[in-house]
């Protein structure tokens, strides 16, 4: 019985070492020395990578956006002094300066330990991972994610409703996410089976 286990023992542990070649190696990420960083999908999982030029775009850039910006700075302010504040989703057409108001934050409050975090939707399924990684960190993270919208079929909905429900990211005081969207609704409007939903004028809000 003794030479079984050690014989299943050392199986498992070949196995393990065989599928911990196809997960990403992660080196910790300096993020006194970085302002932002993408996360780059491989296989199931993912790992954060530097970007190594900080976008140099900065609020005084931006026009005809008073209102929208005066928003966003109020509330990322806010998140970087430590009070409540809110997840945010910038909709609008193409070419309006959704993403660029977003990206010209880290200028603003990188001194006030303000950090961006860039993720494609496919990889809302890796949120969970992503704020664990960053959890203990004494900085401020933006999970930002452009061009958000779903199917009615998409999964990737679940994922970023978890997120903003505050099942994920709500566990953790330092980070909050920054979407934009080319549509006001990210599901297809007139759904019958959306969650949580509320109706007006035929339309899902």
């Amino acid at each position: 019985v003794k030479n079984s286990i050690e014989n299943a023992l050392t199986l498992a542990v070949d196995a393990l070492r065989r599928v911990g070649r196809f997960l990403p190696e992660s080196n910790p990420i300096d993020w006194k020395e970085t302002a932002a960083a993408v996360w780059i999908r491989q296989g199931w999982s993912g790992a954060l990578t530097p970007v190594v030029e900080r976008n140099s775009i900065t609020l005084e850039n931006l026009l005809e956006i008073d209102r929208q910006k005066k928003s966003v700075v109020a509330n990322t302010e806010q998140f970087c002094k430590g009070f409540p504040a809110n997840n945010v989703l910038l909709w609008g057409a193409r070419g309006t300066g959704k993403s660029s108001l977003i990206q010209s934050l880290i200028n603003s409050f990188y001194n006030d330990g303000l950090r961006i975090i860039e993720i494609d939707k496919n990889s809302l399924r890796n949120i969970a991972v992503i704020v664990e990684e960053v959890r203990a960190e004494p900085y401020r993270f933006i999970v930002v994610c452009d061009d958000l919208s779903f199917e009615a079929d998409d999964p990737s909905y679940k994922e970023i409703k978890s997120a903003l429900e505050g099942s994920i990211v709500g566990t953790s005081s330092n980070i909050l996410i920054y979407a934009t969207s080319n549509r006001r609704h990210l599901l297809p409007e007139k759904m019958e089976d959306n969650l949580s939903a509320s109706y007006e004028r035929g339309e899902v809000h």
